[in-house]
């Protein structure tokens, strides 16, 4: 005959294990409901779509690390046509910084300081010290070749885009998930051509205007 005390051990560990499967079942049903088929994915359909979606905004942060520096700013990124506002803030070394740019004129707006270039990589050169190729990340951070050179595309079995290789620059896509119809990665991490410079974008969300598509 079993005693009291190792029968109230199985009686819990019953409950334990039924609590256990019951957590499981939750985590697991509300996973298949977010799950994406991305094997009925077509990215080529996606590209020419994203393509002519010249109105969208990221928001999330982005970990900007270079030599022995690392800065972890949140970000939001609003792009309209060729226009565009990205802001930096929520660390103390970011403080709160936005750069504005169009075509030919860069503005960073930095603690009431205000700085102009030509480009944003001029302007990222001269004021930061380290080569940025801002005018490729519109594209990039959209899982998109940037345009004008030649780029290595990589994909994963499931026939969604997993890595760019381009001008020395390596691009790679994580955690792809569902915006506005459009499959857009959650996480994206940018290594620069000698490692010595590396930015993450983490914890992504994304508003598209789809008017035009």
């Amino acid at each position: 005959m079993r005693s009291l005390s190792a029968l109230c051990k199985s009686k819990i560990k019953y409950f334990v294990s039924k609590i256990f499967l019951l957590a499981l079942g939750i985590i697991l049903s509300k996973c298949s409901t977010t799950t994406i088929d991305l094997s009925k994915h077509n990215w080529q359909h996606q590209r020419a779509l994203l393509e002519k979606t010249s109105d969208w905004q990221l928001r999330g942060r982005v970990n900007v690390r270079y030599q022995n520096e690392s800065y972890t700013p949140r970000i939001r990124w609003q792009q309209q046509g060729d226009n565009y506002r990205i802001r930096l803030w929520g660390t103390f070394n970011a403080g709160n910084t936005v750069i504005i740019g169009e075509p030919k004129l860069v503005t960073m707006e930095h603690d009431g300081d205000s700085i102009t270039a030509n480009t944003p990589e001029e302007l990222v050169l001269d004021n930061l010290g380290y080569e940025l190729p801002i005018s490729y990340l519109e594209f990039w951070v959209r899982s998109l070749p940037a345009p004008g050179s030649n780029a290595e595309l990589e994909f994963s079995v499931q026939n969604h885009l997993s890595t760019i290789k381009q001008d020395g620059w390596e691009i790679a896509y994580l955690d792809m998930r569902q915006f506005d119809g459009f499959i857009l990665p959650r996480r994206v991490e940018i290594t620069g051509p000698r490692n010595d410079i590396r930015l993450r974008f983490v914890g992504l969300s994304w508003t598209l205007n789809t008017d035009e598509n």
